[in-house]
């Protein structure tokens, strides 16, 4: 057949006759598979809707670290612990002194302490009256909650009944509700809302700039049908991950957005193989077996090449970074079965309403072709521009400071926001998020120094013990034997709400850096932010290490070569760069806060970008993948590099530049979301892919190719060379 013919003089293609033979099996029995298709579909989406309940909410926190063992033993020895909620008690007249008020605020307390799942409450009115419970003005006070167990008993079983029952107030008081706890709450319902209004604008848009580059209604539906089934399938396969692990609910969003991509990139690159093998005379048979030979086993690899990226999130030791590997896993394993199982059934149906009546002859030299042969020309100058462009759009990345995710990431709007942003601007101190620093045997006088020594540091608002509470090194209030003393002692380290606004864990190092004359544990919300972001940042070179590592090896795999994957990796390290730019640029520094609409603190949490890392770096090792094995093809077909690079990219880019596009809108149209670190993600991977897509693969890749020539093979060596 015409499809199978190679030149004399050169090897033999990259193929595989294993998946030839699928091809025709599929052409054979596409009535089996179509009508299997529906029902796995069916099937998928019922046990989808059974996953979707069942994944759990999580804590940014270090199994193991020092504040994790320091809260068990507040609990175990004191039984105490970090409060888990605020209630912002305001009076609707005078201040929180008067005693009607005062008895009031003893009352409410009394009453939250009494509620279902409530270990502990005290407030500003039970504690003596502390000043770092009373905002300056007098007019609001705190009272803090502890309500143990995991977040979900917490956020989803005892929040949604206690907090709108005491949010209602009464004649004397106005009471809203803060902390922690509430704000994770409020964000996951949000981010959930966030990716559902996404996905309805994403829909119709994506349909449109299909139909534009198919110019065929089938063509542009049966793309986004595949990611459909790749999200559903994706869901469903969460469930048997779901039997030995913890899967946060965030991992639901993940599969959204990376299912409805993946799924409308692996079929669009199927479907052009599929016409390429059309123009060339093939009938409609040998033309699906052509298309899975050929396109299957780039988008095999390219699905391994995403999966390896997100799998090595599996080596940190925390559920909420682990969920996103099982995710992505299971979305990349959907959109292989629809791409390669059975749209291959459905080209063999219907394959006729995808090829325009009137198809244009193959172009062998177009727009792409005769930029790849520019660049060539002058690889130096051409590369060296595209890398100057690049260099300059990543510079943002070296004032990367990596910081902690706080109340913040919701919209001013958000009724826990409110409530955190009157702390900020109305008391002087976060006695909510005080830093626990805990001994299991310590003499008086001991601990009297220690303190004192303790409330020195810069940030520390105040110091309250059993030996007495301390301010800037003087005793200010007498001790509380009764909250502090036990098997052991414990002392509470008050930030200012400046030093907890600016940065939390500077002031967690600067506690643990004084000497204490006895042994401790420092523990508390700081101190756990503070472990888990060090656990994250510590193991960022591991991660890096496995990633690299092993799409090194599926890109060898792939091309038999060295040179070509340690190219790749190195381009795809620039995208990187360039993400990291844009994302310290626009949410570190705040530029377009304005626009986009959240509230700039400085700093980034860890979590995310580590996983944007994952995600991008397989979405462009995912692009890369494409582009090689079309050059690869053409240089085993005519063992001509600069001639396979031209065709590759004339034959490759078309459909990088609108799979692209249509991912970068998927991700992009996230950017609306209410909560930060779902903007964060949108804005940041569709930046990367919009750059992967466009500078990385249309100049560096012909640049440095050209530039490498004969060594871009090694070691399997140089094809026979057909000549130009």
């Amino acid at each position: 057949m015409a499809v199978n013919t190679r030149p004399r003089t050169a090897r033999a293609s990259v193929a595989d006759p294993a998946l030839r033979r699928l091809g025709f099996l599929l052409v054979r029995r596409r009535r089996l598979v179509l009508a299997l298709a529906p029902i796995v579909f069916v099937v998928a989406a019922v046990i989808a809707a059974g996953v979707v309940p069942r994944l759990s909410l999580s804590r940014f926190e270090a199994p193991g670290s020092e504040s994790d063992r320091a809260q068990a033993e507040l609990i175990e020895r004191f039984g105490t612990g970090s409060p888990d909620v605020i209630f912002l008690v305001t009076a609707r007249s005078g201040t929180v002194d008067d005693p009607a008020v005062a008895a009031a605020g003893r009352e409410l307390t009394a009453r939250i302490g009494r509620e279902e799942g409530v270990a502990e409450a005290a407030s500003y009115w039970t504690r003596d009256r502390p000043a770092t419970l009373r905002s300056g003005d007098g007019r609001h006070a705190l009272i803090l909650v502890r309500v143990p167990g995991d977040a979900d008993h917490v956020r989803a079983g005892v929040l949604p009944r206690l907090v709108p029952k005491i949010t209602e107030g009464g004649d004397l008081l106005q009471v809203r509700a803060g902390g922690g706890e509430e704000v994770f709450r409020e964000a996951v319902p949000l981010a959930r809302q966030d990716f559902v209004r996404a996905e309805l604008v994403i829909f119709p848009l994506a349909f449109v700039l299909l139909w534009f580059y198919q110019r065929r209604v089938v063509a542009a539906v049966v793309p986004i049908l595949a990611g459909v089934f790749a999200m559903v399938v994706g869901l469903a396969l969460l469930g048997g991950a779901l039997l030995f692990a913890e899967i946060s609910t965030f991992a639901l969003n993940l599969t959204l957005a990376m299912g409805l991509g993946l799924g409308i990139d692996y079929c669009l690159f199927v479907i052009q193989r599929f016409h390429e093998e059309t123009r060339r005379g093939a009938d409609r048979a040998s033309a699906v077996a052509g298309a899975v030979e050929h396109a299957g086993r780039t988008v095999l690899f390219s699905g391994v090449t995403v999966a390896t990226s997100l799998v090595v999130l599996l080596a940190l030791p925390f559920d909420f970074l682990r969920s996103f590997a099982y995710a992505g896993v299971a979305v990349v394993i959907g959109g292989l079965v629809a791409a390669v199982l059975v749209l291959p059934a459905v080209l063999a149906t219907a394959g006729g309403t995808m090829v325009r009546k009137r198809e244009k002859a193959e172009r062998v030299a177009g727009f792409w072709h005769a930029l790849a042969w520019r660049v060539m020309r002058r690889p130096l100058l051409s590369g060296g521009a595209a890398l100057v462009v690049l260099l300059v759009l990543a510079s943002p990345f070296l004032g990367l400071r990596f910081g902690v995710a706080d109340d913040r990431i919701l919209p001013p709007e958000a009724s826990s926001r409110q409530t955190q942003d009157v702390i900020r601007r109305s008391f002087p101190a976060e006695e909510t998020d005080a830093i626990q620093v805990i001994s299991k045997s310590a003499a008086a006088g001991d601990v009297s120094g220690y303190a004192a020594r303790l409330s020195r540091l810069p940030g520390v608002a105040q110091v309250d013990s059993a030996a007495g509470s301390f301010a800037a090194g003087g005793r200010v209030g007498d001790g509380d034997p009764a909250r502090f003393a036990g098997r052991g002692t414990w002392v509470s380290v008050v930030p200012s709400a400046q030093a907890l606004a600016d940065d939390p864990v500077r002031v967690v190092e600067a506690v643990r850096s004084v000497e204490p004359p006895f042994e401790v544990l420092v523990g508390g919300y700081p101190a756990e932010l503070a472990d888990y972001r060090s656990s994250v940042v510590d193991r960022l070179p591991l991660v890096l290490s496995l990633m690299l590592g092993m799409t090194f090896l599926v890109l060898f795999l792939m091309t038999r070569s060295v040179v070509i994957p340690i190219k790749a990796t190195l381009m795809n390290v620039l995208s990187l760069g360039v993400m990291f730019g844009a994302l310290v640029w626009i949410f570190q520094a705040g530029n377009l806060s304005g626009l986009l609409g959240f509230t700039p603190t400085g700093t980034l949490d860890a979590s995310i970008p580590i996983l944007m890392l994952c995600v991008a770096y397989g979405l462009s090792m995912d692009y890369e993948v494409f582009l090689l094995s079309r050059i690869k093809e053409e240089y085993d077909r005519t063992g001509d590099t600069e001639r396979a690079v031209a065709t590759g990219l004339q034959r490759s880019a078309p459909l990088i530049t609108a799979a692209g596009g249509i991912l970068a809108l998927t991700f992009a149209a996230y950017a609306t979301a209410q909560v930060s670190f779902v903007q964060m993600l949108g804005v940041g991977i569709a930046v990367a892919v919009l750059v992967d897509a466009t500078v990385i693969r249309a100049i560096l890749v012909p640049s440095l190719m050209r530039l490498a020539g004969p060594l871009n093979w090694w070691p399997a060596g140089r094809a026979p060379t057909s000549g130009r």
